[in-house]
């Protein structure tokens, strides 16, 4: 039987614009009336949507799905759907490590209110970071912009850190000598398989205080704002090992003025 355009598309279960998308990559190929010329599809173009829409269900690209409609061997309809399997198998893989980085960030930001001004020991894991600041002002380093770029894609897994350069401006009042960047976990660099190159500075796994505290949005960070760990590292007869180093939390939006949640980590040996 011959069937219109809006019969067809009724009878199975489509509309006429996917219909159209169908015959534009040949998968249908619709005869022309002679008078009118209307389109006229017929059963076994019913067989051939059919099986595209069947190949599609397991997210095959339509282009590959014409391409299996017109001609390809039983070897060809195997390796296209193993393809598929195994692309819908990292997509549940990065879907199930992003699911678990949220549950993370969540309880992170629900533990707030003990965190906050308050000194804890942590045993902080590696990680990886780019400068890309000098103290707030951006710097134009042609050698990051790939990196930077690549790692924007990792978001939430990368996040926004700071590191002082060096442990002798924690001996002076004013500003520290730090810089921003992105940061990303090595423990998430391995799960990603992201590359390590020059431009990254890597931070070994150590003991820390850890804190969290609030500064101005717009305001330099300065070795007052976390006076207290040094105090408690001093109390408890600590010895600061490293450049201090921390990360955003989140930024607070109000009305008067916007105020940002920071973990600062001090690392220190007994």
């Amino acid at each position: 039987m011959k069937y219109s355009i809006g019969e067809f598309a009724s009878i199975l279960g489509i509309t006429a614009d996917t219909l159209r998308l169908y015959e534009k990559h040949d998968i249908v190929r619709p005869e022309k009336g002679c008078r009118n010329n209307y389109r006229y599809f017929n059963d076994l173009d019913a067989r051939n949507l059919l099986s595209s829409r069947w190949y599609r269900s397991m997210q095959i690209p339509l282009q590959n799905v014409a391409e299996l409609i017109n001609e390809a061997p039983a070897e060809r309809v195997v390796d296209s759907i193993y393809a598929a399997q195994l692309q819908l198998e990292e997509e549940i893989r990065r879907s199930t490590m992003l699911l678990d980085k949220i549950n993370s960030i969540h309880d992170e930001l629900k533990g707030l209110g003990e965190a906050l001004y308050t000194c804890r020991i942590k045993q902080m894991p590696g990680m990886y970071r780019i400068q890309q600041t000098d103290k707030n002002q951006l710097l134009q380093k042609e050698s990051l912009k790939q990196t930077v770029q690549a790692w924007m894609e990792l978001l939430p897994f990368t996040f926004y850190s700071f590191r002082t350069e060096n442990t002798d401006s924690l001996s002076r009042d004013g500003e520290l000598d730090y810089g921003w960047g992105l940061a990303l976990l090595e423990e998430d660099q391995h799960k990603l398989g992201v590359r390590i190159n020059d431009s990254m500075q890597y931070i070994p796994p150590g003991v820390c205080i850890s804190s969290v505290i609030i500064i101005s949005y717009e305001d330099y960070l300065e070795r007052k704002d976390f006076q207290f760990m040094l105090d408690y590292a001093g109390e408890q007869g600590y010895t600061v090992n490293g450049g201090v180093y921390g990360k955003i939390l989140f930024t607070e939006r109000l009305e008067d003025e916007n105020r940002t949640y920071l973990e600062i980590n001090i690392p220190i040996s007994t």
